[in-house]
């Protein structure tokens, strides 16, 4: 089987404000879980209706974050996701405050999906193998760099990580793991160059 080249898109602006929606944020993402699904099929997964679900899922395509396949059969579209995964620069809306505001609640959205996840799998755990129980589950360490070694720890991160991306592929034993990368300050209310950071 060929190897999976896997796709990213940098989000703009208008990306940001249009993803930052409780429904958009979720069709996307399990439209990249899951592969491409009809409005009908989406609506079923995600607890709404199919009005809602091909509304949103235009305003998505209008900024290039899903697409129509041109696979489905009469008015019953076919929907993936344009790339496997989207970034943003955080700093990059600074001065554009509805974007900015609509970055802020797309993040926090997110750490909500996560703990939301995070305690699915709590209660799933006792049907697991103790195989996969034991080396899955939460981890906590910090580091104290620069801005400069944060940014080539991400780097290394992200590289490690896509070298294990399809390793157990073609694998029977092997099962899609999420793996959430949540970077932060130990004390946040400390700011670098404050007067407080000096002590």
């Amino acid at each position: 089987m060929p190897e999976k080249t896997f796709t990213g898109v940098t989000l703009d602006a208008q990306a940001v404000r249009v993803l930052a929606h409780p429904l958009r944020s979720r069709l996307l993402s399990r439209l990249r879980t899951a592969g491409p699904a009809t409005a009908t099929d989406l609506a079923a997964a995600l607890s709404t209706n199919t009005g809602a679900t091909s509304y949103h899922l235009r305003k998505l395509e209008a900024v290039g974050l899903v697409t129509d396949t041109g696979e489905g059969e009469g008015k019953r579209r076919l929907w993936r996701a344009s790339t496997d995964y989207h970034s943003w620069t955080n700093s990059a809306f600074r001065d554009d405050e509805d974007t900015q505001t609509a970055l802020e609640w797309l993040q926090r959205d997110y750490v909500r999906q996560f703990a939301e996840k995070a305690e699915r799998w709590l209660d799933a755990t006792p049907n697991w193998p103790r195989e996969w129980v034991d080396v899955l589950g939460l981890n906590d360490t910090f580091v104290h760099v620069t801005p400069e070694q944060m940014h080539e720890l991400n780097g290394r991160l992200d590289a490690l990580l896509a070298e294990y991306r399809t390793l157990a592929r073609d694998d029977p034993r092997g099962r899609r793991i999420t793996v959430n990368v949540i970077a932060r300050p130990l004390e946040p209310d400390v700011v670098p160059g404050s007067d407080e950071a000096g002590r």
